[in-house]
């Protein structure tokens, strides 16, 4: 058998893979994706093992142990995907982007420095900015 054959169908196994993962917005196709390409992996090197003639089989068992790795990267990805859903409603990479913490330079310190007072109303602290008044800093910096 010539190693031609295996490499071809690995390597558009491979590209079919990252298509998906980089075109799909879907978090279940993206990790559909990521098999194919662990797939096209294992294709290679039970290739290369076989081409080789190796006496150890070491293709062979790298790909045993890549199709364990992969069995416990889809299980746990999986129960993340469906845990995101039952929190958010959808598993739309896009939208599950408002879970990113925010920056914290994007909040402005009160400029002039004053007290302001607790969100109880006890007593101010100083040097704390209210969250509306940051907001407003930093919209009247960006115009």
């Amino acid at each position: 058998m010539h190693l031609a054959y295996p490499a071809v169908l690995a390597a558009l196994l491979f590209c079919v893979g990252l298509y998906g993962v980089l075109a799909r917005r879907n978090a279940i196709l993206v990790l559909m994706s990521v098999e194919l390409m662990l797939n096209a992996v294992n294709l290679n090197l039970v290739a290369f093992d076989v081409w080789l003639r190796d006496t150890l089989h070491s293709g062979q068992a790298l790909t045993l142990f890549t199709i364990a790795i992969a069995a416990a990267e889809i299980g746990i990805g999986l129960a993340i995907v469906l845990a995101v859903y039952r929190n958010r409603g959808t598993s739309d990479i896009d939208r599950l982007r408002d879970t990113a913490e925010t920056d914290d330079a994007e909040k402005l310190p009160d400029s002039a420095g004053t007290d302001t007072a607790d969100p109880d109303g006890t007593e101010p602290t100083p040097g704390r900015a209210d969250e509306t008044t940051g907001k407003t800093k930093k919209a009247e910096a960006t115009t």
